[in-house]
């Protein structure tokens, strides 16, 4: 039930209908009594700064933000949180009551949240990472993974200029490297993952030498739709632990979640099954 005290929220896109935020936070606010809803916001390319100037002083509590305007979210917040400094983009703006903008960054916590659930031996100490991409996704990724102690990520990308530009902003154990020198990061690297939608290659497939890497070696996807891509069965075949894009989602609402209305999600929704129908009706 809606009432003059419904605390709102909601994720801010371009594209968005295909957004499973909606679905993940409402059933939660749905099992834990909390008067609240979640809703849907699709702005125009440059109508980002007009929605949160106008939900300043806390019109609603505050957005999620997704492709494409993580980075322009963080140029209009007033303050930062020192994740979202370092990954160079925010996905969460609280409207805070004095009229200013909070920007934070929780991508990093659901990519080490998806990590700890779903390939939960795998120990971000134990050696160096390759993030594969270096736009908006994988400068948090690689944010996240150094402020959790990862000694070295490697860079892979098509563009080594855009790899070395994360590598000069993050500082010293950052190591681009062009994509046609891959092998010798995946024989070293502890786990793979890709931050990147279209891949590495010419013709927008993803091909990397997965069968390079120690058995061990965990492969995660951000992408969520398909679950299952053609990445992550490529690493299945080869018997390699994988983490979905979808759980890495869920972890990120997590944070989200528990600042706009106060509360931690009930952890007796199974809002990954929900996630499915919804992905697989």
């Amino acid at each position: 039930m809606i009432t003059g005290k419904t605390l709102v929220a909601g994720v801010v896109g371009r594209p968005v209908a295909h957004s499973l935020s909606p679905v993940l936070h409402n059933a939660w606010l749905a099992t834990a009594g909390i008067d609240g809803v979640y809703v849907a916001f699709a702005p125009d390319a440059m109508g980002l700064e007009r929605l949160a100037n106008g939900f300043r002083g806390g019109a609603i509590r505050g957005v999620n933000v997704t492709i494409p305007f993580k980075e322009a979210a963080l140029k209009i917040a007033d303050r930062a949180s020192p994740l979202a400094k370092a990954a160079g983009a925010a996905n969460l703006l609280i409207f805070d009551r004095d009229g200013k903008i909070t920007a934070d960054n929780t991508d990093g916590a659901g990519l080490l949240g998806a990590l700890a659930v779903q390939a939960p031996t795998w120990d971000v100490h134990n050696g160096p990472v390759t993030v594969l991409g270096a736009g908006g996704a994988a400068r948090g990724a690689v944010a996240a993974l150094l402020a959790a102690g990862a000694p070295k990520v490697w860079v892979l990308n098509r563009t080594l200029a855009k790899a070395d530009a994360i590598a000069k902003s993050l500082g010293s154990r950052v190591l681009p490297l062009p994509y046609a020198h891959a092998a010798s990061a995946l024989q070293q690297t502890t786990a793979v993952i890709n931050a990147t939608s279209a891949g590495l290659s010419g013709d927008g497939a993803l091909t990397l030498p997965l069968e390079l890497t120690h058995p061990s070696t965990v492969v995660m996807d951000m992408v969520y739709k398909p679950l299952e891509t053609p990445f992550l069965a490529q690493a299945r075949a080869l018997g390699r632990p994988t983490v979905d894009g979808l759980e890495m989602l869920i972890r990120q609402a997590i944070p989200s979640f528990e600042a706009f209305y106060g509360a931690r999600p009930p952890s007796d929704t199974d809002v990954r099954a929900l996630a499915l129908k919804v992905l697989n009706p």
